[in-house]
């Protein structure tokens, strides 16, 4: 299942991607060490491995904007806005 624009678009940031698939990594090892529920922990990894493989193997590379800037033109003091 692919992600939609607005998704993409908010999950943009690394940090956010990073943040979620920590917080899910958290909670499998809370999930395998502490509670050894089956139920949870499949549901979680499936999750973990969702997010790892959209997020980071299949996330749409930002593309470089290559567009040149034009220079500012000089301004004469008839460009003035004096109030």
């Amino acid at each position: 299942m692919a992600l939609k624009e607005n998704d993409v678009n908010w999950f943009r940031p690394l940090w956010r991607r990073a943040a979620v698939a920590i917080f899910l990594a958290v909670w499998l090892g809370w999930e395998l060490l502490y509670t050894r529920d089956q139920f949870w922990s499949v549901l979680v990894g499936l999750a973990l491995a969702y997010v790892l493989w959209n997020f980071f193997y299949k996330f749409p590379k930002e593309e470089p904007n290559n567009e040149q800037i034009p220079p500012p033109r000089p301004s004469d003091e008839n460009d003035r806005q004096d109030p």
